[in-house]
């Protein structure tokens, strides 16, 4: 649980596997990967072309959020699934709210 989140100067990062084209706009809970290391999972109905899933998850996480779409920020792994995600504001607000989030099903 606590690497979950990590805090950094001006927000906070999140590792998130994305599942694009899955059907429906949604953060499904936090998973683990085989290591044991932590991630949210999310899906979005765009395809993964031209950065079309990258921005419907910015969208996404900003909602979830309830902070605004500059607040977020892919800052790795704009092409793969397992993506770096960079939110600025206030970090244990932040923190709280993505630790209020479930465990994905």
């Amino acid at each position: 649980m606590a690497d979950r989140i990590q805090i950094r100067s001006n927000g906070v990062s999140v590792r998130v596997r994305l599942t694009p084209k899955g059907g429906r706009e949604a953060v499904e809970g936090w998973d683990a990967d085989s290591a044991g290391a932590s991630h949210l999972k999310a899906r979005v109905r765009a395809a993964p072309e031209s950065g079309k899933a990258n921005a419907a998850l910015v969208d996404l996480i900003a909602k979830t959020l309830d902070v605004s779409r500059s607040s977020v920020a892919i800052a790795g792994g704009e092409k793969a699934r397992l993506k770096i995600v960079a939110i600025t504001g206030d970090t244990s607000a932040l923190a709280a709210k993505l630790n209020s989030i479930g465990t994905a099903a």
